[in-house]
């Protein structure tokens, strides 16, 4: 059974220098759960490393392509989306945030609106307060005309291998209630405002297998197959927004299209489709 728990220090490199207590991680049951769908996987629990995406599609690069769950218990240089920095939370207890990434060859008729369907399958196996911000954002606490506050995000790489392709999927959630960093626009929410009892091995334990499934999902059938249950959970629907879209820089979402797109209205009336791309799209 390919389960490993190692200690690395935050450039990748094996080390013992992490003094950070080690989390009980459901390893056995979730490789039980998850390798008869997508047989070959391992399920990997790092006490510290720089990103666990980093680490994956490192390993691509150099032909390692198995399938793997990997998981952070610390991570010290995750990376978000346009580049943004998604570090684990340092203050506190250990698993005061979730960090890992699914990596698996997948051959989808089309890419567009992956990070979506990987949106829909978090939010609706976290909580049903749980919405999605367009394209790879899950925020808690949407009430009236407040949207609500990160909770967390997601991002998805590709990489060209051997004529496939292979796709890692970053997941990072705050467990605990998060310090407020300088620079933060919007405050954060946090699994514990909702969920009390919650521990970042147990929130993994309740979401890697619809995660899975999911993705699979999505491989066969597309976003198609999650654009209504988007939908439902789309914080942005009817809100005005700001982007950096030259072409729509304000206006009103409205919802995605086939492929995940932003469908935004601008104050002429005309509606832009915004790709996800370099563009960024913040609730006003």
């Amino acid at each position: 059974m390919p389960l490993v728990l190692q200690r690395r220090k935050d450039d990748g490199s094996p080390s013992g220098a992490y003094a950070g207590a080690t989390l009980r991680w459901p390893t056995e049951a979730l490789w039980a759960q998850l390798e008869p769908l997508c047989p070959g996987l391992s399920v990997e629990v790092l006490a510290e490393t720089d990103s666990s995406n980093t680490r994956l599609m490192e390993r691509a690069r150099i032909g390692e392509t198995a399938p793997c769950l990997l998981v952070a218990q610390r991570q010290t240089a995750g990376r978000g989306r346009m580049g943004r920095a998604w570090r684990s939370a340092t203050h506190g207890e250990t698993g005061a945030s979730l960090t890992f990434s699914l990596g698996l060859m997948l051959d989808p008729a089309d890419w567009a609106g992956l990070s979506l369907a990987v949106g829909v399958a978090l939010a609706e196996a976290l909580h049903p307060g749980v919405g999605l911000k367009w394209p790879n954002d899950l925020w808690f606490g949407a009430k009236g005309d407040v949207p609500g506050r990160k909770l967390g995000g997601v991002l998805v790489e590709t990489l060209g291998v051997n004529g496939g392709r292979y796709v890692v999927i970053g997941v990072g959630l705050n467990v605990a209630e998060p310090p407020r960093m300088q620079g933060d626009e919007f405050s954060a929410a946090w699994v514990r405002e909702f969920d009390p009892t919650a521990s970042a091995p147990a929130l993994l334990g309740r979401i890697a297998l619809p995660l899975l499934q999911s993705v699979l999902r999505f491989e066969r059938e597309g976003f198609r197959a999650f654009a209504g249950r988007f939908a439902r959970a789309d914080i942005l629907l009817g809100r005005p927004v700001v982007t950096t879209s030259a072409d729509a820089p304000a206006g009103i979402a409205q919802g995605v299209d086939d492929q995940g797109a932003l469908r935004v209205q601008t104050p002429s009336g005309a509606i832009v489709t915004i790709g996800s791309g370099e563009v960024s799209v913040r609730p006003c």
